[in-house]
C-alpha cells in the first residue's frame, strides 16, 4: 500500500485470477491485476487500471506503489511507479489513474511484445500464452516475476527508483 496525505487516497493492487488454469475462465477477468486509487474518506474507488487483463501466469502484481512527483509534459505531476511480477514497469497519474508509461523491466520479458500507451492494453505475444493444447516454454517472466515482492526506494534528488530483479523464466 502507498499513501497520499495531500490527496488522500491508498493505492494498492489486487492479485491474479483463479483458478491459473485460463481456459476455465474466460474474459478479462476484471478486476484481477488491478492497480487501485481509493479515496480513504469515503472508500471510492476513483481509479482502477487493469495491468495483466486475463492473466495466464500467475503474476498476481500486488507489490510496491512508488510515489513521486516529476515532471510530465513540462509539468509537475503525481506519479504512482508500480514495477510489476509480470515484467512490466508502469506509472500512472496517481491523481486520476491515467497511464503515463509502462517498459519492460529487461528485454528478456516476452509474453508481451509492448504496452499500448492509448489503450492501457498489453499486445501478447501468442507463442507464450498458457492456453490448452499449447506447449509454451521459455515464458519469461516465470511466476516468481522479475520484480516481486521485495524492498524498492526512490531517490527524489536523482528522481531514480531503486529495487532488486529476478531473472527465471518458466514453460
Amino acid at each position: 500500500y502507498a499513501y497520499d496525505s495531500d490527496l488522500e487516497m491508498l493505492y494498492y493492487g489486487s492479485g491474479n485470477p483463479a483458478p491459473w488454469n485460463e481456459t476455465m475462465r474466460p474474459g478479462d477477468n476484471k478486476w484481477t491485476m488491478t492497480i487501485w486509487g481509493r479515496d480513504v474518506n469515503t472508500g471510492e474507488a476513483k481509479f482502477g487500471y487493469q495491468k495483466t487483463p486475463h492473466d495466464e501466469w500467475d503474476y498476481a502484481g500486488v507489490n510496491y506503489m512508488g510515489l513521486s512527483e516529476q515532471v510530465v509534459d513540462g509539468k509537475k505531476t503525481k506519479l504512482l511507479t508500480h514495477p510489476d511480477r509480470n515484467g512490466l514497469v508502469y506509472t500512472l497519474n496517481r491523481e486520476n489513474g491515467t497511464l503515463v508509461n509502462a517498459f519492460k523491466i529487461d528485454d528478456t520479458v516476452n509474453w508481451v511484445k509492448k504496452v499500448d500507451l492509448k489503450t492501457g492494453l498489453p499486445i501478447r505475444d501468442p507463442e507464450y500464452s498458457t492456453h490448452m493444447d499449447h506447449q509454451a516454454t521459455g515464458i519469461c517472466p516465470s511466476a516468481m516475476g522479475y520484480h516481486n515482492q521485495g524492498i524498492e526506494s526512490y531517490d527524489p534528488n536523482k528522481q531514480l527508483f531503486f529495487m532488486g530483479t529476478n531473472h527465471i523464466c518458466m514453460d
